[in-house]
């Protein structure tokens, strides 16, 4: 599996045999190093909540490239209202796809679409396939059931947490959160996208190394090797 990060909290994943798209940010977006039309050919595409900086271009690229969208219920429906393909979930359930296994944790913080509209709770997200296991924590701030998450689903190959503050967990916290999720590897998110989440990733780094865990820190259009 190959986890592909282009900017803010944009990921793609590729698998043995299937193209995924996670929380597709990029117009607007200036980190990102890819634009929309990059994705022309999609299995599924993968959404935490319904912020702008999240919800970004899916409505385009699933009608494009014919994903099928996967997310928490109301922001399903949501998509479906706009003529694209969708499969609801909701928290603590889980669905196996032909592209991988999907499942819903929570995540604390809000959810609003593009004209205001309440979509549901936000979500963090479980993923699978080829026998790799990804926690992508979504937009949240630290909470002790990370590490019942761990416990029952784990162990992660790969944790992706938000560190750039303000709007999520910050440093401190996303090193206490990466302690208790123990994945094998953590990758930061979701800084240094705007002035107001600017942080340090080498600090982040240092700070979970020194618990004796490894930190991987990507720039847009890099990718690693899961």
């Amino acid at each position: 599996m190959k986890l592909t990060f282009h900017g803010h909290s944009v990921w793609e994943i590729e698998t043995s045999k299937h193209r995924v798209l996670v929380d597709p940010f990029l117009t607007g977006n200036p980190a990102a190093d890819v634009g929309a039309e990059y994705f022309d050919k999609l299995d599924a595409l993968l959404l935490t909540h319904g912020h702008g900086d999240h919800l970004g271009d899916g409505v385009a690229i699933a009608k494009k490239s014919g994903a099928q969208v996967v997310s928490i219920v109301e922001i399903a429906n949501y998509f479906e209202a706009q003529g694209c393909k969708a499969h609801g979930m909701n928290i603590g359930g889980a669905f196996e796809f032909p592209f991988g296994r999907v499942k819903l944790t929570i995540a604390h913080h809000s959810s609003y679409g593009p004209g205001g509209e309440g979509l549901g709770n936000p979500t963090g997200i479980l993923f699978e396939a080829d026998g790799k296991k990804i926690y992508n924590a979504g937009d949240t701030g630290v909470f002790l059931d990370m590490k019942l998450i761990a416990e029952m689903n784990g162990p992660f190959d790969v944790a992706l947490l938000p560190i750039g503050d303000n709007f999520t967990m910050g440093i401190d916290e996303a090193a206490r959160a990466a302690e208790l999720l123990d994945a094998k590897v953590t990758i930061p998110m979701h800084y240094n996208t705007f002035p107001l989440i600017e942080v340090d990733a080498g600090e982040f780094a240092s700070r979970v190394e020194a618990g004796g865990r490894k930190v991987v820190t990507l720039k847009p259009g890099e990718s690693f090797d899961v």
